[in-house]
């Protein structure tokens, strides 16, 4: 009977497996309180990714309208080529070509009268 324990130790034994349960509960009870719920997770993530989501477009957006600024850069660069090339003609037309045909005319009457 020396290897059975008392009644007061058992109940003693007992107590401090109570504590401990007791104490391994609140700890358990703590570690779910701090954990996130599966719905809360699904809700962050789909604000997320809408975040993502108008970044995304808004690059998109920025690029697009970068694109349109450059093609109409090149588009106005192109005209002022054009109008250069426009006056160029029309300064041979309007200035170079009558002289060179009343120089043309001078000539052939000065040849015509020498024959």
């Amino acid at each position: 009977m020396a290897d059975e324990p008392t009644l007061g130790e058992v109940v003693r034994r007992l107590e401090a497996i109570h504590a401990d349960l007791k104490e391994d509960l609140r700890e358990y009870g703590a570690r779910l309180d701090s954990k996130v719920s599966i719905e809360r997770y699904e809700l962050e993530r789909r604000a997320a990714d809408d975040v993502h989501r108008q970044v995304l477009e808004r690059i998109t957006a920025i690029e697009t309208a970068r694109q349109r600024e450059k093609e109409q850069q090149q588009q106005a660069q192109q005209r002022v080529e054009d109008r250069r090339r426009a006056d160029r003609r029309l300064a041979f037309t309007a200035l170079i070509a009558p002289v060179l045909l009343l120089l043309l005319q001078a000539y052939l009457s000065a040849k015509g009268a020498s024959s």
